[in-house]
Order: C-alpha cells, then sequence, then structure tokens
C-alpha cells in the first residue's frame, strides 16, 4: 500500500482517500491559490493500524451497548478507545512512508491535521471534532498521526456519529501534514453571512497570531463585512485583543509547541487587516468559492505578506 499523497495527486472527489480536509487542499493547490505544500496520509492506513494492531476487535467491544447521553459511560468509553489507538504500533511501512515525506517536505515545523473520511461533508460536518497539532518536529509526526487517528473517538465525536447514523468503524481518518505557516494574522471567512444566509456578503474573522486561536473561540476576533461583488466594506468590528499564540522557540523537547504572548499595547486595539488586505482575503473567497460553485468556510493565515489557505469547506446549513 502506497499511504502516502501529495496534494496535487487528489481532489474534491477523493474525500474517502483523503478525508475532506485533504480533499480540499489538494483542490485547492489544484486550482492554483495559496495552498502550503504539503501531503496526505491515506485513510487506508488508520484501517491498517485497526486490523493489524488487532485493536478492532476491542474497539468494538468498548462501543458495544454505549448509551451516548450517559456523559459519564461516553467519556470512560472514549478515554479507553484513545489510549487503544494512542498505545498501537504504526506498521513499518506507514512509518517510512511518513518519514520519507517529511524529509522531501523538508519543513523543520509542521501541522498535522485530522481528516476523517465523513468531514466537511456539507449534510454532516464533522469540523472541529478531531485534532490538530501545530508546531510538530519531524521526529515527533508519526506520534502527532496517533493522535489524530485517536481524536476518531472524541467523546462529541462518538455521540455525534451515532445520532447521524454514522458506523463508528467505517468512518475512516486519513491525516493531513503541511508545511506550517507561523501567521502573523489568520483566521475564518464565509462567502455567505452565516447567520442570515445573505449570499452577497462575505464575512471575515481576523486575530493576531495562529488561527487556532480564533477557531477555538479563545479569543475575539475582528469582524469585517465585505460586499461580494464590490469587496467594499459593509461593516467592521475591532476587537481589543491583548494575547496571541505563536510558537515557542524555546520549548524543551516533547513539551508544548506553541505559548501565549502578550499582544504590544499599542497594536492591541487595533485594526488587524488592513482595508487593502481585507480586500485580499475576500478575493481569496470570491476565487474559493466560484471554483467550488457554492459558498465556502475558509480558515486563511497570512505569514511575510502572503495569505495562504488553510482549510475550505462548505457552510453548513443552520450555522
Amino acid at each position: 500500500m502506497t499511504a502516502i499523497a501529495w496534494f496535487d495527486e487528489v481532489g474534491k472527489d477523493d474525500v474517502g482517500v483523503a478525508g475532506g480536509k485533504g480533499a480540499n487542499l489538494g483542490e485547492l493547490t489544484r486550482a492554483g491559490l495559496s495552498v502550503p505544500p504539503g501531503f496526505i496520509l491515506k485513510a487506508a492506513a488508520y484501517f491498517v493500524l485497526l486490523e493489524q494492531s488487532g485493536i478492532r476487535s476491542r474497539i468494538t467491544a468498548v462501543l458495544s451497548g454505549l448509551d451516548p447521553p450517559n456523559n459519564q459511560q461516553l467519556t470512560a468509553a472514549a478515554d479507553e478507545i484513545k489510549q487503544l489507538i494512542e498505545n498501537a504500533a504504526v506498521t513499518p511501512d506507514v512509518a517510512d512512508g511518513i518519514s520519507e515525506a517529511c524529509v522531501r517536505l523538508d519543513s523543520d515545523q509542521l501541522a498535522v491535521r485530522s481528516s476523517a473520511t465523513a468531514e466537511d461533508l456539507a449534510e454532516a460536518s464533522f469540523a472541529g471534532q478531531q485534532s490538530t497539532f501545530l508546531n510538530v518536529r519531524r521526529d515527533r509526526v508519526e506520534q502527532a498521526v496517533r493522535g489524530c487517528w485517536a481524536s476518531l473517538f472524541e467523546p462529541q465525536a462518538i455521540a455525534y456519529r451515532a445520532q447521524k447514523g454514522f458506523n463508528h468503524l467505517e468512518t475512516g481518518m486519513a491525516v493531513v501534514v503541511q508545511r506550517m505557516v507561523q501567521s502573523t494574522r489568520s483566521g475564518v471567512m464565509f462567502t455567505m453571512h452565516p447567520v442570515t444566509g445573505d449570499a452577497g456578503k462575505i464575512i471575515i474573522e481576523a486575530v493576531y497570531g495562529l488561527g487556532e486561536a480564533a477557531v477555538s473561540g479563545v479569543v475575539t476576533p475582528d469582524c469585517y463585512i465585505v460586499d461580494k461583488a464590490s469587496l467594499a466594506i459593509e461593516e467592521r468590528e475591532v476587537a481589543h485583543q491583548d494575547r496571541q499564540l505563536v510558537r515557542d522557540a524555546a520549548a524543551a523537547d516533547g513539551s508544548e509547541p506553541n505559548a501565549w504572548i502578550n499582544v504590544a499595547s499599542d497594536r492591541a486595539q487595533l485594526q488587524k487587516l488592513s482595508d487593502d488586505e481585507i480586500a485580499i482575503v475576500a478575493e481569496l473567497g470570491r476565487r474559493v468559492e466560484a471554483h467550488y460553485g457554492s459558498p465556502q468556510d475558509i480558515e486563511w493565515a497570512e505569514e511575510g505578506g502572503t495569505f495562504f489557505l488553510v482549510q475550505a469547506r462548505p457552510v453548513t446549513a443552520g450555522m
């Protein structure tokens, strides 16, 4: 089995192989949009782990008779399954494939992101329910991969699949590994208004630092409402931001590689993106929507004056 696929080898129809996130990053790469380079560890590698490690039957036993609304039972089952996956040995061919691809990618710091095969579908969004690891060293990518696989069994993910009728052991997990963008600004963008449903608006949210701060809701972002046709800024809410998430260059081996630092007082109250930059990000959103032919939920990051796309998926109805 060839465990690795590079972004330019997959597209939007390869969700079963690359997961939702991986398939869309491949699609955006093929479309010539600005995506940090990377590869996908195919979902097949996860299924190989289940079979060859012998843990599939043990996971089935843990899930047997589980009552998801029982939070105590759900949490205990999730913890047991995650431990089984995190302790399972990756097969030598998969381990070698990861190592060789990381060398070819030639980046000291990597982002490792879960990409479930049922994730990011318009009718069943699993967004935010699986793990992402930022600023991962090459020699720790395999560990982060197991963490991504294990996060397929977070309590909320188990409950969500049960509610939606997905088979727990037929939902696979690919893993995206890409060059880490050390973003000075980052955020999310919707190419339609997620509350009113107005398709003529683009909503951009922006924070200082790494995007997990905005995605997780820990930091209140700036919010800009842009007219999609003219790219004119119609509304803006500038949020005071006194801290940002960044790579911790002094982090000890094996410790958390990211840290919160203070934002300089003279920057904390400023608009995160200039008006010209807001137009640049909005135009990226228009291009992504035009490519897919439907409104998109996008994550973006800026490094050294270049704006990158790090995720795109259909806007989920009822956001």
